[in-house]
Formats: structure tokens, C-alpha cells, sequence
């Protein structure tokens, strides 16, 4: 069995910072792709930022030059630091990843229950 947990949200200023963070635990023998999604109220979920094992990094152009995504290899760790924070990035933010759990197991798509960021004066 597999969990991604995820922390670090909560209520910032416009213009402000936070960090998320995301653990993947459990049965893994082999991370591929992690990333960082976001579901608004009324909205579609969008992707935020991917990484792959060997540090390739894709945005979505909404997020280009604020959002930087990292990982930690040897933690099972993804990261997501947001810095000059605007209203519009008020969100549910979710952390993917493709994982397989033995060896010769096709990876799997894993989600983390999701951590609220606002974004309010």
C-alpha cells in the first residue's frame, strides 16, 4: 500500500510565500514522475508542476518564474515552493506520483488527499 500525504498549505497574503511539501510511503520499489496539481472551486484540476526522477521540470505558464518544484530522491519527497502568491492561485493542491511498488510492477498514478492554499488579503 502506498500514501502520499502532503503539508505546508494554509492562509497567506497576496504577494507572500508558502512551501508544500509531499511523503510518499509505503510499499515502493521505484518513483517515477511526481507533480503538484490544483482544483479550484468550480474548476477543473489543473497541473501546477511536474518533475521527473532525473530533475526535469515542466509549468503550466500560469506558475512560470513563481512556482519552483524540487524533489528529494532518497526521501520519496516532492516539494513546491510559491513565492509572490496572487488571489487567482487559491486552490486545493494535490501531489502526484507514478510509482511501482515491486520490482517488475508497472508504476501506478497516486494522489495525496489535497491541502488548501489560500491567497486573501
Amino acid at each position: 500500500q502506498v500514501q502520499l500525504v502532503e503539508s505546508g498549505g494554509g492562509l497567506v497574503h497576496p504577494g507572500g510565500s508558502l512551501r508544500l511539501s509531499c511523503a510518499a510511503s509505503g510499499s515502493i520499489f521505484s518513483i517515477n514522475a511526481m507533480g503538484w496539481y490544483r482544483q479550484a472551486p468550480g474548476k477543473e484540476r489543473e497541473l501546477v508542476a511536474t518533475i521527473t526522477r532525473g530533475g526535469n521540470r515542466n509549468y503550466a505558464d500560469s506558475v512560470k518564474g513563481r512556482f519552483t518544484i524540487s524533489r528529494d530522491n532518497a526521501k520519496n519527497t516532492v516539494y513546491l515552493q510559491m513565492n509572490s502568491l496572487k488571489p487567482e492561485d487559491t486552490a486545493v493542491y494535490y501531489c502526484n506520483a507514478a510509482i511501482a511498488s515491486y520490482i517488475g510492477r508497472s508504476y501506478l498514478d497516486y494522489w495525496g488527499q489535497g491541502t488548501q492554499v489560500t491567497v486573501s488579503s
